[in-house]
């Protein structure tokens, strides 16, 4: 069941977007060489909590840690550690929840370490543009099924491929609710999109392959071929004109 929220609820939903949108601009000043995945997750669990928020992602179906981080061929849920150190030339993709007076906010981006290359440069900034492609099909009147074919037709449009086995979702309460959103698909298909309903469109770019694997952690999944994944997501919640992206600063 698809659940649609009224005024009040979206302005509590709009805050918890405001605050995660503030501790993520935070959370990417302090990406560089040398750290541990681990002291991101500390820091960005410590901004959290400040806050008065809680990170949901910590104990999510017994998840390990208050945020993803995944490098380089990670797509996603990638366990923080002591043991993993960024390093110079590397992507490193952060995933994160909140829920703020009882509602969520989540979003993810994919950031360099130092200095990249061209090709992971490049990487990024389509994954971005793919979440805003499918944003823009992300009115009244459309359907999910245009938000997934807008973001798959720009990602292979530039070489790259949509993963498949991963979803968008719907989100509330509860930090996955109805609908999936695909990262692919046909115009037309799926649920309807209507105003009040709250969405993360979420495109998970693979560089050479859309098949992923899971590794023996359970929880990290990696492309297929071991190359190049980004990650980027915004909350958004559908509008009679253009959607409200939910997880930017506020104006």
């Amino acid at each position: 069941m698809i659940i649609l929220k009224n005024p009040d609820q979206l302005a509590k939903m709009r805050s918890a977007g405001h605050l995660l949108h503030d501790v993520l601009q935070q959370v990417r000043e302090m990406i560089c060489p040398g750290i541990t995945t681990m002291d991101v997750n500390r820091y960005t669990d410590e901004l959290i909590r400040k806050a008065g928020a809680i990170p949901t992602e910590l104990g999510y179906y017994d998840y390990p840690a208050s945020i993803c981080a995944s490098i380089d061929d990670e797509v996603v849920h990638g366990i923080p550690s002591e043991n993993v150190t960024l390093m110079e030339g590397s992507i490193l993709s952060v995933d994160v929840t909140l829920a703020l007076d009882g509602w969520q906010a989540d979003s993810a981006f994919t950031a360099p370490v130092g200095k990249i290359s061209e090709a992971k440069q490049r990487l990024i900034r389509v994954t971005e543009e793919c979440f805003w492609k499918g944003a823009a099909a992300a009115i009244n009147g459309n359907r999910i099924g245009d938000i997934g074919f807008a973001v798959q037709s720009h990602a292979e449009k530039n070489g790259y491929n949509a993963v498949r086995d991963l979803t968008g979702h719907g989100i509330g309460r509860k930090l996955h609710e109805s609908p999936e959103g695909p990262n692919y698909g046909k115009p037309g298909r799926g649920p309807r999109l209507v105003p009040g309903m709250t969405i993360c469109i979420e495109p998970m770019i693979n560089s050479s392959t859309a098949d992923v694997k899971v590794l023996p952690d359970k929880w990290t999944v990696v492309e297929a071929n071991g190359n190049l994944s980004a990650h980027f997501e915004h909350t958004i919640c559908i509008t009679n004109g253009e959607p409200i992206i939910m997880t930017l600063e506020k104006h």
